[in-house]
């Protein structure tokens, strides 16, 4: 299945996309969210498709929202591509290193990026990101999968001059308001064939900077499960973002690139859709 969520921002309905087409599941399930997750609502809403029930179509045009509500966290894993660490004159972690993005910081995949107030350097990181399904606390590598409810495209956009200039970890320029769209859709596990051969690619106004794939991942996803877990208590409907290969505009040599008012950003993965977003400057 693929789960999107429609509507204005803050009163989104679920749905699922079959095709092209969008269709409202509203009447079957309430939202994407902690419970839905935790009371193995992705099965129940399988069967309850199983039998063809008449379902309104959602019109093309309807803003699409982040396919899963606010989750509880939202877990980023920093430098997790090897070349994305050469580029950035980063060592290449012996463990995963992690960081929290504000649950505020989560939009459509489509929704303007808000370029923060007094931002200098504003990036870009495409990234492949799951959602857990169940929860999940001390669990072993080899089952790892089972707790996961599927995949989506997320990008990860920072604030370089927050993160790294202000002192203090990574969370400053990573949580600004917009800097999580996500989606187009989530895709349960059965929709993608290998999610360890995923391509992906991301441009700025019609260039592309990044052009890779998911093979590339320091650290997979099963290892990831299990080694959050050994921290804290990933919840379901928590989104986990599994970090960006090379080609973020801090890594441009001779001289960075940032995005400025206006830049249109383009971003896809085989499998699970692409998104756009359209650069604006902040205002009161």
């Amino acid at each position: 299945m693929k789960l999107i969520r429609f509507g204005e921002a803050g009163k989104e309905k679920p749905g699922i996309l079959i095709g092209e087409k969008r269709f409202d599941v509203s009447s079957i399930v309430k939202d994407y969210n902690e419970t839905f997750f935790e009371e193995n609502g992705l099965e129940k809403l399988k069967k309850a498709l199983e039998s063809n029930p008449v379902l309104p179509e959602v019109d093309a045009n309807v803003r699409l929202g982040s396919p899963v509500a606010r989750p509880s966290k939202i877990i980023c894993i920093g430098l997790n591509y090897v070349d994305h660490c050469l580029e950035t004159n980063a060592p290449i972690p012996t463990e995963p290193i992690i960081f929290f993005k504000s649950t505020t910081s989560l939009c459509g995949p489509n929704d303007d990026l808000i370029i923060p107030k007094n931002s200098e350097k504003t990036d870009w990181e495409i990234e492949l990101a799951f959602v857990v399904g169940k929860k999940a606390s001390y669990v072993e590598e080899a089952d790892a999968l089972d707790y996961v409810a599927g995949y989506a495209l997320l990008n990860d956009y920072s604030e370089r001059a927050f993160q790294i200039e202000r002192g203090g970890q990574w969370a400053k320029g990573k949580g600004c308001d917009t800097f999580a769209p996500f989606g187009p859709f989530l895709a349960t596990q059965d929709e993608i064939a290998d999610v360890n051969n995923i391509p992906m690619w991301l441009t700025v106004n019609g260039k592309k900077f990044q052009n890779s794939n998911t093979s590339n991942l320091v650290f997979k996803i099963p290892f990831l499960v299990h080694y959050l877990s050994q921290f804290m208590t990933l919840l379901p409907g928590d989104i986990i973002s599994t970090g960006t290969p090379p080609g973020v505009g801090l890594g441009i040599k001779p001289d960075p690139i940032y995005i400025k008012e206006g830049d249109v950003i383009e971003l896809g993965m085989g499998g699970l859709g692409s998104s756009k977003q359209h650069a604006v400057a902040y205002t009161k």
